[in-house]
């Protein structure tokens, strides 16, 4: 739903006294300008340590051209639904192989990965595919948007015995990141977001890929990467190299659902950083500097962004779907290694 803004003097006044702590980090990853005289952003808001800023109305933001403010009544500036633009995959990788089908971990690890997937098929796409000691993945359903579908795939393999017992962690790593590569190319909205969840209780024992070739992957891929780790026989140090996005570890298998838990709700925070906001340019003519101003409980934030309104006219609908170019966006820089 889109909110009009409305300055109140009252909300001058707090805009006023936050702007002398300008600590909230504004990040820019896209844009539309078209015409008749439509400028839409799509951004994001962290404070300065980089935890998301999620939750903030249309009344947090101001926006100038060239310094000067532009009256929202004016510009009828506009908060859009990202979903118009935006489009969220998540594959879940998961541990099938025999230290979990033997162990009598399935059961815990059935629930967990169906209660995630509820809380995210919300909002997201969502596949699951396992691996074990074998060269190929085993798909346990598609990308889709259905809790269900995801439950009933899940409950077909569950009682699965592995044929190879081996774990290939490395090489289902690589071989998950093609799967979503492959999916995002074919996405038909141009905002897309790639995230793997690994669940694993192990380290890699096939040795068909090295951890090299694994890391280069990940370096290459702008896909946000989670991994959960159970129990002791887990590397920490190399599923946080592998999580660039984060690691939780669960100590044992009562926890997995916890821990699974703590990645949804990563998730669902990093996502509500960003903002798609819509506005129409009361320019006409010329290249002119745009920088809009985010303010939140005494902390502000800015952004510049310079755009060319030779054309423009009147008769903008600022709810119009934005023209952003085709895009790759991760909740958070890699963690280096």
């Amino acid at each position: 739903m889109s909110h009009l803004i409305h300055l109140s003097l009252a909300t001058l006044a707090l805009w006023a006294a936050s702007l002398g702590c300008a600590s909230l980090n504004l990040q820019l990853h896209n844009q539309s300008v078209q015409k008749p005289s439509n400028v839409a952003l799509y951004f994001s808001v962290e404070t300065s340590d980089g935890q998301p800023v999620g939750g903030l109305q249309a009344e947090s933001f101001r926006i100038y051209e060239d310094d000067q403010l532009i009256s929202p009544f004016e510009s009828k500036q506009t908060i859009l639904n990202p979903e118009i633009a935006v489009e969220h995959y998540t594959l879940l990788l998961l541990d099938l192989s025999g230290s979990i089908t033997e162990s009598g971990s399935m059961h815990a690890l059935m629930s967990a990965a169906g209660s995630f997937a509820e809380k995210i098929t919300k909002t997201h796409k969502m596949a699951v595919y396992g691996f074990d000691g074998s060269a190929k993945l085993t798909p346990v359903t598609g990308f889709t948007s259905s809790p269900g579908g995801v439950t009933r795939g899940l409950s077909a393999v569950s009682n699965r015995k592995s044929p190879d017992p081996s774990t290939n962690l490395n090489g289902a790593v690589v071989e998950a990141l093609k799967v979503l590569e492959q999916t995002l190319s074919r996405s038909t909205k141009p905002l897309r977001f790639g995230t793997l969840i690994i669940f694993t209780d192990g380290t890699d024992r096939a040795h068909r890929v090295s951890e090299e070739e694994m890391h280069k992957a990940l370096d290459e891929a702008n896909i946000n990467v989670f991994a959960i780790g159970l129990g002791a026989e887990i590397s920490e140090g190399q599923l946080s190299q592998i999580g660039r996005q984060g690691f939780v570890k669960a100590d044992q298998e009562g926890n997995i659902g916890s821990a699974f838990d703590q990645v949804a709700a990563r998730i669902d925070a990093a996502a509500r950083k960003f903002y798609l906001l819509s506005y129409c340019s009361p320019s006409r003519a010329g290249k002119h500097r745009l920088r809009v101003e985010a303010a939140a409980e005494g902390t502000s934030g800015d952004l510049s962004y310079e755009f060319d309104a030779t054309g423009f006219g009147p008769n903008c609908d600022p709810n119009r779907k934005p023209n952003f170019p085709i895009g790759r966006i991760t909740y958070s820089r890699a963690t280096p290694r």
